[in-house]
């Protein structure tokens, strides 16, 4: 790893590269023949606007090194603000608003940043909430406009003519603070080293095969802001980052044509949405080399219909967390979609490593306190590489728990529950605090799961857990597809409970429960809150099937 680093760099190599190439495009209606039109940046454009946002920086007393909440639109003011920071030495905090308020706050409140860059509203906000933004000393305001500029266009083929000064930091050093999404817990800041970029950078490219050039429409909007330094063109998606789940498949579908996109990152919950409109107007994408699909396990009907509708290209779910991303990919030729043991996720990533341990649930100090587990033994999955973080912000307790000391750095507890089968070949099983403990041993939720999500009638379900841990009661929470009136619930009970008895993981599953809309995470809405859902069942009317 070098010694000094900032991911800012790679957007100035690129203006001098291809300085008349698109950096970014920004939808801004449609034109009389029913085209999306855009705001169109170059390359040398969106640097002019960085170094803008520098000076603007410097003239509101913004330090490198100052933490800077960011509260901006997606599009031109995320991408060239963020890159700003970057490039000033200053540490972006990215806190998702759609967590929900009182959350939201807490995270303010613990980041304590100096600065806050954010629209009028966020502005407002700050002084209604006082208490969390107590630690905001500068207020440097942004406007509400996704195609805002802070620069005189210049004239077509004309590079801009300011040039962002970047501010090299050490490797070590902190670059941002990104909040995870809390779907299991309390969000937590991560912290991100300027290396971890850069190293993140190389590990994406070589991956994937990402070459300057290419035209990406990503569907979470901090993904774009390593397109930049991969030298691809983003093109804005009209969606509204904060309903994911509400996206018009035709809207993205007509951007990926009318651009000729070869690149996109969206969570299963989306693709799916795009797949069925793909399928059902017989469209095809063959602009399109790789869909990358994560967030959540992607079920087996989209790694089959992707086949249909990406006919130069291929879907790849990338695996991994806010604390260490990438760790694994597997492509669609690689799925045996019919497996019923859990969601494969790949070959682990070179220069990454990952290790089977056994089930612990307190603190591991060292390394050497773990017991690795043999393959095809599902344990708690640990992960060690360039791109690892390693501390929470402001947590130690939640850091000591999270992390595990080798001597020359940390492995990362991630979270889940996985295996390596006979191939070496990454399996992932579920979230650790939401497998069932029965008193005949631990049912985990992926492969649980698979063996209803194919019937019909099911569009979503949830492995849960009724009772005392150790003790508890497998039981299944099913969301109904919509507008599917028949069968009964109660007759759907039962044609549950008949799949149940095919598979020995599933045979002691007998209760049944409908809930009519899952509550799932606000960043990639596909993760389902499953702890919320054994709360619910808890007091809830089930069907017992026997």
């Amino acid at each position: 790893m070098p010694t000094s680093a900032n991911i800012a760099r790679y957007l100035s190599d690129m203006s001098a590269r291809q300085p008349n190439v698109a950096a970014l495009k920004v939808p801004r209606g449609r034109d009389r023949a029913g085209r999306i039109r855009y705001l169109t940046l170059s390359f040398a454009e969106l640097d002019a606007e960085v170094a803008a946002w520098c000076a603007e920086f410097r003239r509101r007393d913004v330090q490198p090194g100052d933490r800077v909440l960011v509260m901006v639109r997606q599009g031109l003011p995320l991408i060239a603000s963020a890159f700003a920071l970057f490039s000033h030495g200053a540490v972006p905090v990215v806190i998702d608003p759609g967590m929900g308020m009182k959350s939201f706050l807490a995270c303010v409140q613990s980041a304590q940043p100096r600065a806050l860059l954010g629209i009028p509203a966020a502005r407002v906000l700050s002084h209604v909430f006082r208490k969390a933004f107590r630690s905001v000393a500068v207020r440097v305001p942004a406007s509400g406009s996704p195609l805002a500029r802070r620069v005189i266009a210049a004239a077509p083929g004309v590079a801009g003519r300011e040039r962002t000064e970047v501010v090299f930091r050490e490797a070590t050093d902190l670059a941002a603070v990104l909040f995870t999404s809390g779907s299991t817990g309390a969000p937590k800041g991560v912290c991100y080293e300027h290396g971890m970029f850069e190293a993140q950078v190389r590990l994406i490219r070589k991956t994937y095969d990402i070459q300057p050039g290419e035209i990406d429409l990503p569907m979470l909007p901090i993904f774009a802001l390593f397109n930049p330094a991969l030298g691809m063109t983003t093109v804005v998606p009209e969606i509204d980052p904060s309903k994911p789940a509400r996206v018009d498949p035709a809207r993205i579908v007509q951007a990926i044509q009318q651009e000729q996109v070869t690149n996109s990152f969206g969570s299963p919950t989306l693709w799916n949405k795009i797949a069925q409109f793909c399928i059902q107007n017989r469209v095809t994408l063959p602009s399109l080399r790789r869909v990358l699909c994560a967030g959540a396990p992607v079920p087996a009907s989209l790694w089959e219909s992707s086949r249909a509708f990406l006919t130069a290209g291929m879907l790849h779910s990338p695996y991994g967390a806010t604390e260490s991303l990438p760790v694994s990919t597997i492509a669609a030729a690689q799925v045996d979609a019919a497996s019923m043991r859990g969601a494969p996720v790949g070959r682990v990533v070179e220069g990454m490593q990952v290790k089977v341990i056994a089930l612990s649930e307190g603190p591991i100090g060292s390394i050497e306190g773990v017991r690795e587990l043999p393959r095809g033994a599902v344990g708690e999955l640990i992960v060690r590489g360039p791109v690892v973080t390693k501390a929470y912000d402001a947590l130690p307790e939640a850091t000591a728990a999270a992390k595990i000391s080798d001597g020359n750095g940390c492995w990362h507890r991630l979270g889940d529950c996985g295996y390596f089968d006979a191939e070496e070949s990454l399996w992932f099983c579920g979230r650790k605090v939401e497998r069932v403990r029965t008193p005949s041993g631990d049912l985990h939720t992926e492969p649980c799961e698979q063996v209803f999500r194919s019937h019909p009638a099911v569009e979503r379900c949830a492995l849960i857990g009724l009772g005392e841990a150790g003790r508890q009661e497998p039981a299944l929470v099913v969301q109904r597809k919509k507008g599917q009136l028949e069968p009964s619930d109660e007759r759907l009970a039962g044609e549950l409970r008949e799949r149940a008895k095919l598979h020995p993981h599933t045979a002691a599953i007998t209760r049944f429960y409908f809930h009519p809309n899952f509550p799932v995470d606000v960043r990639h809405n596909a993760k389902i809150h499953r702890l919320t859902l054994a709360k619910w069942a808890s007091s809830a009317t089930g069907y017992e099937a026997e």
